[in-house]
């Protein structure tokens, strides 16, 4: 693919080991954000030392503090930012863009209160003739490993495969691959479900059980996304790769995932507003978890997991007595959710 102009909204962990990719590939790649000093380190020191100790960036990544000059002649916009800001950062978009360009998303998580993905928002807020259908980048990623360029599988999930397949183009290279999907809703769906399951991996560990209680969380995590997700509207199969079981063991598995460790943190018996104060990043399935467990409630689709961890947090349930609730479950086909689908065919 020929050099493109692509603006990097947010710069992360994530949005500065996806700028680093899209430089290798050879593009002009801007990050923006709304803290001056973090963008001028960047343009002068090369570096973002609130999250990468160790890494210099290419000089020729640019950071901008002002958003109507970063969006100048871009071919290509992704969003990197938290969920509970994604709306307002699209609104400004909107009102500076003058034309039409690929508008991506990296981020994983979804809108408090009108329980939207983010796809759903950013179409909401920029208007269609200013942009391409949008695009989801999400997968298996952990961004200390992106950016020391450790090799990356992910998705490109848009409604219109022709735009997924431009954004596959605009990232794939020697250590970082792309596939394209169709199934936007299951895409979105997993990558924000997913943290929600590794809060509670995390809480298993921090609670000292082993490597037997891991995988029954992540196997009966994925069963419960898998529920919900297909309720929306969402192919099952898209749960069984990159996308679904991918970034879920990723994530509900490493020391890298904040998910994780702040559910460890929990286990530990740390309280959940000293962990967000201490972790210095927003923990995006603390916010999902409420969205999940309100999504499940209106949708009627049983999600223990999600809902004991959601009473833990919001409403101060002991983890011990959660866990042994949910062992002492009344007993149960593994294959329900199949059957029930069979039933209703």
């Amino acid at each position: 693919m020929s050099q493109k102009k692509i603006l990097v909204l947010g710069p992360g962990s994530w949005g500065t080991a996806l700028s680093q990719v899209l430089n290798d590939n050879g593009h002009d790649v801007r990050i923006w954000g709304n803290n001056p000093q973090q963008i001028s380190e960047i343009n002068t020191k090369h570096t973002n030392t609130l999250y990468f100790k160790d890494v210099v960036l290419d000089s020729k990544i640019v950071g901008y503090d002002d958003l109507s000059l970063a969006l100048a002649d871009v071919d290509a916009i992704l969003f990197v930012v938290p969920t509970s800001v994604t709306r307002l950062v699209a609104k400004q978009v909107a009102q500076l863009l003058d034309h039409k360009v690929v508008v991506m998303h990296a981020s994983k998580g979804l809108e408090q209160g009108t329980h939207e993905r983010i796809s759903t928002i950013l179409e909401e807020e920029i208007p269609q003739k200013l942009r391409s259908e949008i695009v989801v980048v999400s997968g298996p990623s952990h961004a200390e490993e992106t950016i020391v360029r450790d090799l990356t599988l992910i998705t490109a999930a848009s409604k219109r495969l022709e735009d997924a397949k431009y954004v596959q183009a605009l990232f794939s290279n020697d250590y970082f691959r792309l596939y394209t999907n169709d199934d936007v809703i299951g895409v979105e769906t997993a990558a924000a479900l997913k943290n929600v399951i590794a809060v509670g991996a995390g809480a298993l560990h921090g609670l000292g059980f082993g490597d037997n209680a891991k995988a029954a969380i992540i196997t009966r995590g994925l069963a419960e996304i898998t529920r919900l997700g297909v309720a929306m509207g969402a192919n099952p199969m898209t749960y069984i790769g990159l996308s679904g079981v991918g970034d879920l063991i990723v994530t509900g598995t490493s020391i890298h995932s904040r998910n994780w460790r702040a559910g460890d943190a929990l286990g530990r018996g740390e309280k959940i507003a000293d962990i967000e104060a201490n972790m210095g990043m927003v923990i995006e399935g603390v916010s999902t978890t409420k969205v999940a467990y309100e999504l499940a409630q209106m949708l009627k689709i049983d999600m223990p997991i999600v809902n004991a961890i959601y009473h833990v947090i919001y409403e101060g349930a002991e983890i011990k007595d959660s866990i042994i609730q949910l062992m002492r479950r009344e007993g149960r086909p593994e294959n329900e959710y199949i059957i029930e689908i069979k039933g209703k065919n």
